[in-house]
């Protein structure tokens, strides 16, 4: 891989021993993949940022980085809101290892902004080469964005963001980014929004790890993010298209009649919203946009909990929409920041758990040992309130 003569230099120690380890990690990742040289990246977003995720040997190798970061640097959801965690269940230990998760991260320059929807702050654009790392955030940049990144593991995002560069491979080349196999949704435009999540989820184990274009489908913004975050989850989708919807389907032309095919039923779809006794809610799994916001705080109305109802947003998002988080809290739902149901101790607590997300559905029982139950966002509050 070819390499500039910075770069060459970082390699060999001259920029001391931390970017020499982070160029070391590229250098191997690009040989891996026969990258032909690194590419300059726009922003990072880095995954691994839950003490419940990477314990105390992530943390220890966290703590013996001394550097900066050269690009934007955001981090994916922590472990508990950087606020308030004591009235959110958490337990002071774990509390004092994700602070110093966080204190790690901060002296290294990242962002303390802690969120799988980093493209809510507006890091990217269209064509920018990223190296973000959280399953959702890289389908969505991909896809709904047209910017680049390949699916980075924690430690290649930290070391990209560190050097500000990445390996030239995969979805960083746009040959490499057309569509593999054709996606037809049966029932299409006539489905509910909030069952994008059950198309994902189904449709992310039929297409595996191939690039799948959509048609017969027209989803708004959200619509997208929970669909690829669902394929993300149940396959390795980390770029879709969706036919004159997405921006490389509208400019790219693409020969759909010599790709495989696959079909989404119906059927398949109704047959993940089955119906069960549950002990608490959680939605925003990716987090919650101010529109998802809104339609919840309207949905509960006038409304009151009787069962544990917990809406996770980045901070960002739940700032600048107070109005909106008064309303959903005078029921006695909460809005968390920074944490997510599944990288949070505080949803192990639950014996089953009812979300909206086909990411969460194909997440919570390995990671909060859970019952998942998916239903729509009105079934979801109405079951927070019943």
């Amino acid at each position: 891989m070819y390499l500039e003569k910075d770069d060459e230099r970082v390699l060999a120690g001259e920029f001391g021993e931390t970017r020499q380890k982070m160029m070391e990690i590229l250098v191997a990742l690009g040989g891996v993949y026969e990258a032909e040289k690194l590419v300059p990246i726009a922003s990072a977003q880095v995954s691994g940022a839950s003490y419940k995720t990477i314990g105390k040997w992530g943390l220890a190798w966290l703590q013996s980085l001394d550097t900066r970061v050269a690009v934007p640097t955001v981090l994916n959801p922590i472990g508990m809101p950087q606020e308030g965690w004591q009235e959110f269940g958490i337990g002071e230990e774990f509390a004092g290892h994700q602070a110093e998760v966080v204190e790690a991260y901060r002296r290294l320059g990242i962002k303390l902004e802690c969120t799988c929807t980093p493209y809510y702050l507006r890091i990217t654009e269209y064509g920018e080469h990223l190296a973000w790392s959280e399953s959702s955030a890289v389908a969505y940049a991909n896809s709904v964005l047209g910017a680049r990144t390949n699916r980075e593991g924690g430690p290649s995002a930290l070391a990209a963001a560190i050097i500000g560069k990445t390996p030239y491979y995969g979805l960083h080349i746009v040959a490499n980014r057309r569509p593999q196999v054709v996606v037809e949704v049966e029932g299409g435009e006539g489905l509910h929004a909030d069952h994008w999540g059950g198309i994902g989820h189904v449709a992310g184990k039929k297409v595996g790890n191939r690039i799948p274009i959509f048609t017969g489908i027209r989803p708004a913004r959200d619509n997208l993010k929970a669909l690829g975050a669902a394929m993300a989850a149940t396959g390795a989708v980390a770029l879709f298209h969706v036919d004159k919807i997405t921006p490389e389907a509208r400019v790219f032309s693409f020969d759909t009649d010599s790709l495989d095919r696959v079909t989404v039923t119906a059927d398949e779809v109704e047959d993940l919203f089955v119906e069960t006794e549950v002990e608490a809610v959680a939605v925003g799994c990716p987090h919650c946009s101010p529109d998802e916001l809104r339609e919840i705080a309207d949905l509960l109305r006038g409304k009151k909990t009787t069962k544990p109802f917990y809406i996770f947003a980045a901070r960002g998002v739940a700032t600048a929409n107070p109005d909106l988080v008064a309303a959903i809290e005078k029921s006695g739902a909460r809005v968390i920041p920074d944490t997510c149901m599944v990288v949070s101790p505080r949803m192990d607590e639950f014996g089953s758990i009812m979300v909206d997300s086909g990411k969460a559905l194909a997440y919570v029982p390995g990671m909060c040992g859970a019952l998942a139950r998916i239903g729509t966002r009105k079934e979801c509050v109405e079951v927070a309130t019943s």
